[in-house]
């Protein structure tokens, strides 16, 4: 605990993200053209074409597109904002900017790590008898829907919370022949669907994902981070090569726990959070909201003149 307020940076995690979503940010935005260039090089071949040409928005492209944004919006937020970070977090694939802006990996190198671990769960998915899929569910009632999970397990299917990521709003891993009843017990709950990720997050069943996702990152340089960073798993300080290593090994197969790493953050006396990034959702999470001052720094805020600001700074009415 301490007394002083610091800052920290918060890359999000990310949702189904497509070219009509980013593909103006990245052609036209100043800090997003270096960033696709230096991406460029590391892939050996075009970002943008490669974006272009994916429709799903989860592919290896729609990644590094992703993972690119975010650091060209941290890049505008030094530049603009003055964001100096004490502290970093990074939930879900978030940790894939994080890992590069924390210097523990140069950003090509962080790129191509990105590029291969993609391949590697493309290989392990393939592999599955049946798809995977992890479904954000929000606005549900907590304990009825813990009840309505554990039925799914008592009756013998596979069906595990992969994040928590506020009240009553979670991941959850599933078959996707299971989805669309799940998504029918949430609604009679009165909550709400949003995207589903394909393949599969986060969930215990992965342990055999994790040791082939950890052959892959054995091959890079993992240096000792140059601000302390919050796992996104429980929320626990990682300072080392080998606890950041570990961090990015758990998010194959530990839930995602956004709460727990708020409280951490706000612990360790952050009280202005900067979320940098394409993000939909977790600057805007009540837990989020009501712990920090967020300045969300994303490829909408930047395109709307006078949107953007430094924590503090109210718009003149």
């Amino acid at each position: 605990m301490t007394d002083e307020e610091r800052t920290a940076v918060v890359f999000p995690g990310m949702g189904p993200s497509t070219f009509d979503d980013l593909g103006r940010f990245l052609v036209l935005d100043r800090y997003a053209r270096s960033r696709v260039a230096e991406a460029d090089e590391a892939l050996g071949e075009s970002l943008l074409a490669g974006f272009r040409a994916e429709r799903d928005g989860l592919g290896i492209f729609s990644q590094v597109a992703f993972q690119v944004s975010s650091l060209a919006l941290a890049d505008r937020a030094e530049a603009e904002l003055d964001l100096r970070p004490d502290l970093g977090a990074g939930p879900c694939f978030g940790q894939r900017a994080l890992v590069a802006y924390a210097g523990a990996l140069d950003a090509a190198a962080a790129i191509r790590l990105t590029v291969e671990l993609a391949r590697c769960e493309d290989e392990y998915f393939a592999a599955e008898p049946e798809e995977l899929v992890t479904q954000c569910f929000v606005r549900v009632p907590d304990e009825p829907f813990a009840e309505a999970v554990a039925g799914y397990v008592d009756s013998g299917e596979w069906v595990e919370v992969s994040g928590r990521l506020d009240r009553g709003a979670y991941l959850v891993s599933l078959r996707a022949g299971l989805l669309d009843e799940m998504v029918e017990t949430v609604r009679r709950l009165e909550g709400y669907t949003m995207q589903t990720l394909r393949p599969a997050v986060h969930a215990r069943r992965f342990g055999p994902l994790r040791r082939r996702a950890e052959e892959v990152l054995s091959r890079y340089p993992i240096g000792k981070p140059a601000l302390p960073l919050v796992a996104d798993q429980d929320g626990r300080l990682v300072h080392t090569a080998e606890e950041l290593r570990t961090m990015l090994l758990d998010t194959f197969d530990r839930a995602l726990d956004w709460p727990a790493t708020v409280a951490a953050l706000h612990r360790h006396g952050v009280r202005t959070a900067y979320v940098t990034g394409p993000d939909l959702m977790f600057h805007r999470l009540d837990c989020t909201t009501s712990s920090f001052r967020v300045v969300p720094v994303t490829h909408k805020t930047v395109s709307k003149p006078g949107a953007l600001r430094p924590a503090g700074v109210r718009a003149h009415s």
